[in-house]
């Protein structure tokens, strides 16, 4: 299956929604891009990756982001960014490729504001990824290698680290049903059948 569509993904922690993106992108034969945007900002920037690693998906939290919000634009103020926290020149520059990205061509992306970032396209469709507490506990120990006694307090932890960048950088609340196309509860269903989904949803948009 081809499309012309972009998909961006939300998802909690431990929900394996990069896994069902990653798994999407190369059933489409599409790019794919995570941590991968990292790499593309630290390139673009010359700043090290390992500095950007620290802060991706964390908002900044400081006086002087709140100053700069009135100088800055996230569309295009790409050539001030000297003063700028370390949180902020990521976000800048991801926003960035995201948008260069979009010009190219098709592609999945998790996190880092997509359904914000490409409101404004008409070719894209937003998925949230959630899963019950259970389920993304037994991931999260299994697959992330969490401690069993500290796992859920991880898990509530890193959601809200998501929400908050969410909130900090769109200035919408993160997770909730109407800001995406497609809300899939990867706890009731396995991987394959949410990139179905995904894709049985894709053939619906663009056909209609």
């Amino acid at each position: 299956m081809k499309t012309n569509y972009i998909i961006t993904i939300a998802r909690q922690f431990a929900s394996g929604g990069h896994d069902i993106g990653q798994m999407l992108a190369e059933q489409l034969e599409i790019p794919f891009y995570d941590k991968e945007l990292i790499s593309l900002a630290a390139k673009e920037s010359g700043m090290d990756p390992d500095v950007f690693s620290k802060v991706d998906e964390r908002a900044a939290n400081s006086l002087l982001y709140s100053l700069s919000m009135g100088l800055y634009s996230f569309g295009n103020g790409f050539s001030a960014m000297g003063d700028l926290p370390v949180n902020d020149k990521l976000y800048l520059l991801q926003h960035k490729i995201i948008k260069q990205k979009a010009d190219q061509g098709p592609f999945v992306v998790v996190g880092r504001c997509g359904d914000y970032i490409l409101r404004d396209r008409k070719n894209v469709l937003n998925v949230y990824i959630h899963g019950s507490m259970d389920f993304r506990k037994e991931r999260a120990i299994r697959i992330h290698k969490l401690d069993p006694d500290r796992a859920v307090q991880i898990i509530n932890r890193t959601d809200k680290v998501r929400a908050n960048y969410y909130s900090f950088y769109s200035g919408n609340k993160w997770g909730v049903a109407s800001n995406y196309d497609l809300c899939i509860d990867a706890s009731k269903i396995s991987q394959q059948q949410a990139v179905d989904l995904i894709k049985q949803m894709l053939s619906y948009r663009e056909n209609s």
